[in-house]
């Protein structure tokens, strides 16, 4: 019978968040949706809507983009729940801006939600791995963190750099039993995209050779497999979910 190993999936109320949630429940794990302090009433709303779809998930609020907030999110898990062994670095943002227009404060929003982020939580919790000899890491990168985009240069950036820090954090956790991967999706069927202009939208979708949007549950699906104690032999690597949108 598989351990219930506690999971926190940051960004867990978001379009892909929630997939990966549920994936990770029909897995056995003891999941945690992290969220920020100011959607409490909308994650209560979220946590009840999942319950009465049959997923048992636990709510953690804390501001990621924050080490202190990160780090009392996290003392306040372990305490209840103990050791985190599974963790999605799910949490992101947009600021779309050409460069020669970009405001400091959106380039740095986008840094600290997407990228500062990552380190916020994971240095927090790989030390409880290392010791227990067991771990899942997985960082929810982007197609566009492999190619860029157009009006991106903040995402782009901050994508590209969680699969450097991917990488290098993989081989510090190698022997110790804990795997450190990436995940690049491209488009997926989200509020975000659901909000984009149907004219643009459908050119974006040209360009995808499978001709469609990916479903958040084709993500999630990726992300459990990376997630799984039996997929202990895969480490430091990208797997891309873009529909052939960018091979490499």
């Amino acid at each position: 019978m598989m351990l219930k190993r506690i999971a926190l999936v940051t960004g867990g109320i978001g379009g892909i968040g929630t997939a990966v949630c549920m994936e990770l429940v029909n897995q056995g794990r003891l999941v945690i949706a992290g969220h920020i302090p100011e959607e409490e009433e909308v994650a209560e709303l979220w946590q009840s809507e999942l319950q009465a779809d049959g997923y048992a998930v636990e709510l953690a609020a804390g501001d990621v983009a924050d080490y202190d907030s990160a780090g009392k999110m996290i003392e306040r898990i372990t305490t209840r729940f103990g050791t985190i062994q599974i963790l999605v670095n799910c949490a992101g943002i947009t600021r779309d801006a050409f460069l020669a227009k970009m405001d400091p404060d959106d380039w740095n929003a986008v840094i600290n939600t997407n990228l500062n982020s990552v380190f916020n939580v994971t240095r927090q919790v790989i030390p409880g791995m290392m010791a227990a000899g067991f771990g899942r890491i997985v960082n929810i990168s982007s197609v566009n963190g492999q190619k860029g985009q157009f009006g991106q240069t903040n995402y782009s950036a901050a994508k590209a750099g969680m699969h450097g820090f991917t990488m290098a954090l993989a081989q510090e956790g190698a022997r110790k039993g804990v795997t450190v991967n990436s995940v690049s999706p491209g488009y997926v069927e989200t509020r975000m995209t659901a909000a984009v202009n149907k004219d643009i939208l459908n050119a974006i979708i040209k360009t995808i050779p499978m001709g469609r949007l990916a479903t958040t549950r084709e993500i999630a699906q990726v992300v459990g497999f990376l997630c799984l104690d039996e997929t202990s032999y895969v480490t430091g690597a990208n797997l891309p979910v873009n529909g052939g949108l960018y091979m490499s």
